[in-house]
């Protein structure tokens, strides 16, 4: 498991052996994925901020408005 985890990236979890090779430069594609969940908490905390509100300690409590989870 630690050889595992040494060789993780730790921002996209590719391993390093394989990621960082040179031959694999142009090998990986990606996608944009827009959580919309994600997007509501950071223009909330946005506002906040622009308001003047401190972020020390804040924690952002979302809920589906549809759904009772």
């Amino acid at each position: 498991m630690a050889e595992v985890e040494a060789d993780t990236c730790p921002d996209c979890g590719q391993p390093w052996s394989e990621s960082t090779n040179q031959e694999n430069e142009f090998e990986y594609k990606a996608a944009l994925v827009m959580c919309h969940a994600c997007a509501m908490s950071a223009k909330t905390v946005r506002a906040h901020q622009d308001n003047k509100g401190s972020a020390d300690g804040l924690h952002v409590h979302l809920e589906h408005r549809k759904s009772r989870r």
